[in-house]
């Protein structure tokens, strides 16, 4: 039996209460609420409200008025303020702000128009400071100051002499590690007091990771993730007394690892996390490992994870979540054992008509395993299926295991979605990242087209009735996809993607310019691989595309330039091809506002209904 039809909204709405925090003395919980101020559509703000033990008391108060995009993310510092950022109109330029939740006065800390702040280590010991960064001296480049979040006031710690790509502080927050490229080569500097010059300790080429996580307990050595004569990351100790020689500590069989965590309180090294084809975890001390399995019996079916705690690790924000459910987020009550919900995410989707998320992998045609994921449609025989194949951004980055409101979607309105880490995808070694140097358009695309004939082979897929639709990278990989194999596909959607390789690279944002000789090397340089960026950009192979296509486009994205749409829609249109294009003033790369994102996907739907027809068939 075929599950209810959902609207639109209901897989793409914001929560009406999400991303809890604890306040670092768990008397208050900020989160966010989607708020309608003075007309203007609901964005989502920042409320906090005071808790009895684990039970929120008393009025909701919202803290934050943005009228024009969401609040991207937001922490508490101690338990007085919260730090939130913004960018304008979707440029990624990000303000840093401090709101203090007793007298609601916000302090924008980086008020400057075009530069891109971020936020480097929020000082838990110093109640009025954080560190942040800012590339307001040199677009290019990010220096690092100490900003007092009562009064605004930036103190300047470590100016980037040009080629630092990465900063790290210690656990007293001294920026004590840099990480400097000249695009090719990656050097790791280390200094023992701030007051010291940074000295190199390690360089690799680009093709080989040393990433600092955090230092050991006593400051002196640092926890990273290194590659270094390995094909996997591993988790790894560095005395910088002794560079060459690491300590390892943890790695994964078949896999790199994602990152690593340490109790602040306890001062121990906890967890380290991988995805096989599901989130793994391995835990280094015995309390963290037990918290882990209390709160998994309780919550049986879920897969969870720690989002936020008390200053005392007592209390902790929980999400637990599957394939068919973006789930429940609660309060773990570390000392009585007790977990109180807050909400559910989106209880408007019920978890029994969503799609199961199969992990799938498929052999390429020189002989790689491409590893994926498969969503069915729920109640329909997986039989000449109308199918959307959908390659993920980055490239470098993979798609994972869990709920997915794009996949769930497609699937409610009947189609079968197939999601794959294609070569160069991250999580899967250095072998396999490094076969795509050099390979967009050619065997990263293979990669993509031969999931597709394991499809039809399989007999889920309806040859005639395949979709492609991607953003970003995977926008490009849908352009590839109907230019070099123009009968695969029906129908194609691509979402904020790269059209030419030749001019992609020449409107990058300036914070990308140190690495850029590094792109040369992993895409193509425009010069002496010119003939392979020509014949591997759709836009200039235009003349070969006959499947209907829609573009979706932020006019401010700062990452894939609004002409990166414009010259594929004037190619098209030129030769009459038929073309939908949609362009937003208020966007960036990829639309956040929920109104946006509605009209997409309406769009969407009504456009592969057309061409798909999802209803006739099986």
């Amino acid at each position: 039996m075929t599950p209810k039809k959902y609207a639109v909204q209901d897989f793409f709405r914001n929560p009406e209460r999400g991303f809890f925090r604890l306040s670092d003395d768990g008397a208050n919980l900020g989160f966010m609420e989607p708020h309608s101020i003075d007309g203007q559509p609901a964005r989502m703000n920042i409320c906090v409200q005071a808790l009895d033990g684990s039970t929120p008391v008393g009025p909701v108060r919202r803290l934050t008025a943005e009228t024009e995009r969401d609040i991207s993310q937001f922490f508490w510092k101690g338990s007085d303020t919260l730090i939130y950022e913004k960018d304008f109109k979707g440029d990624e330029n990000f303000h840093v702000l401090a709101v203090d939740i007793g007298s609601g006065a916000v302090t924008d800390l980086t008020p400057f128009p075009g530069v891109r702040a971020s936020i480097e280590d929020d000082l838990e010991d110093d109640p009025d400071h954080i560190l942040i960064s800012h590339n307001g001296r040199n677009p290019e480049v990010f220096d690092v100051y100490r900003a007092n979040i009562r009064n605004g006031q930036l103190t300047l710690v470590a100016e980037n002499p040009g080629n630092i790509v990465g900063w790290q502080t210690d656990h007293l927050g001294r920026v004590r590690a840099g990480i400097a490229s000249d695009g090719l080569h990656t050097t790791l500097l280390y200094r023992d007091t701030e007051s010291d010059e940074f000295k190199p300790i390690i360089t690799t080429d680009f093709r080989t990771v040393v990433s600092p996580q955090f230092f050991t307990p006593d400051n002196r050595c640092l926890y990273a993730l290194s590659n270094r004569g390995r094909n996997y990351l591993t988790l790894v100790i560095i005395d910088p007394a002794e560079p060459d020689q690491e300590q390892v500590i943890f790695g994964a069989i078949s896999n790199d690892l994602d990152g690593a965590g340490y109790s602040r309180l306890r001062q121990v090294l906890t967890v380290a996390a991988y995805h096989t084809d599901k989130p793994q975890y391995h835990f280094f001390d015995e309390i963290s490992a037990q918290r882990f399995a209390r709160v998994s019996a309780m919550l049986e079916g879920y897969e969870i994870s720690l989002q936020s705690s008390t200053r005392d690790e007592s209390k902790y924000i929980v999400a637990a979540y599957n394939d068919r459910t973006p789930g429940s987020r609660y309060i773990y009550d570390d000392t009585l054992n007790t977990l109180d919900k807050l909400a559910d995410i989106n209880p408007v989707l019920a978890e029994r008509d969503m799609a199961a998320v199969r992990p799938i992998s498929y052999p390429s045609r020189d002989g790689m395993t491409i590893h994926g994921y498969l969503t069915l449609p729920v109640g329909r025989p997986a039989k000449g299926l109308p199918c959307v194949i959908n390659p993920h951004g980055g490239p470098w980055a993979r798609d994972g295991w869990g709920f997915n409101p794009e996949a769930q979607f497609l699937a409610n309105r009947g189609y079968c979605v197939l999601q794959m880490n294609f070569r160069g995808s991250t999580g899967y070694g250095r072998q396999f990242w490094e076969a795509s140097f050099g390979q967009w358009g050619l065997a990263m695309q293979d990669d993509i087209t031969d999931g597709v004939q394991w499809l039809i082979s399989q007999g889920i897929a309806d040859p005639a009735r395949i979709a492609i639709y991607g953003g970003s990278y995977g926008g490009y990989a849908t352009l590839a996809g109907i230019t070099y194999t123009p009968d695969l596909y029906a129908a194609a959607v691509d979402y904020v993607g790269v059209s030419n390789l030749l001019t992609f690279m020449n409107t990058i944002p300036p914070y990308w310019k140190p690495m850029l000789t590094k792109m040369h090397s992993m895409v193509g340089h425009p010069e002496d691989d010119r003939e392979r960026l020509i014949a591997s950009s759709p836009a200039l192979n235009a003349d070969r595309i006959k499947t209907p296509l829609f573009i979706a486009q932020g006019a401010h994205d700062p990452r894939v330039n609004k002409d990166e749409s414009d010259q594929m829609v004037a190619a098209l249109k030129a030769r009459g091809v038929e073309v939908e294009y949609m362009v937003k003033d208020n966007e960036g790369h990829g639309f956040h506002n929920d109104e946006n994102k509605f009209e997409f996907y309406e769009r969407m739907e009504a456009f592969l209904a057309l061409h798909l027809k999802p209803s006739s068939g099986s």
